[in-house]
């Protein structure tokens, strides 16, 4: 690997979302897959399996809240920066259903010193919106690539 100097800003932020999914155990157990990494951007999807779905039928609210969560997470952290949510909001506006396949795209709205602000939109396969959710989120100690 190359020194953290010699990277590109999109190196930098596929290491540091390599280093952070060989142990994100939620994400791979929920079946996630990480379709775009860049600066401050995720992309990841999930089927809504039976497992996930509640007294409605409709895919729960837990699970969309969660692959929110974990785009919002590679979004952010996306800067060989340890970063961490502090706060998070969900709007849901439409249900999620049995087979779909849920894709939440994470933009970075701000980031300023520790401080960043995410918008991640949710839809489902045909592109129907289901979900907005709002993450901040804080630097900590500690960095994914060697320095």
């Amino acid at each position: 690997m190359k020194p953290i100097s010699e990277m590109t800003p999109q190196e930098i932020a596929q290491g540091s979302a390599d280093a952070m999914w060989a142990t994100d155990r939620a994400s791979q157990r929920l079946g996630m897959k990480i379709e775009h990494i860049a600066p401050g951007q995720a992309t990841l999807s999930m089927t809504v399996t039976e497992a996930m779905t509640n007294g409605h039928e409709n895919a729960h609210g837990g699970y969309i809240f969660t692959l929110a969560d974990s785009a919002f997470a590679f979004a952010c952290n996306t800067y060989n920066a340890v970063t961490v949510g502090q706060q998070a909001s969900i709007n849901y506006v439409a249900p999620g259903r049995l087979g779909d396949v849920l894709t939440a795209t994470a933009r970075e709205a701000s980031r300023s010193g520790r401080s960043g602000v995410y918008d991640v939109n949710i839809t489902n396969q045909d592109g129907q919106q289901v979900a907005h959710f709002r993450g901040l989120s804080r630097a900590v100690k500690g960095t994914y690539l060697p320095e």
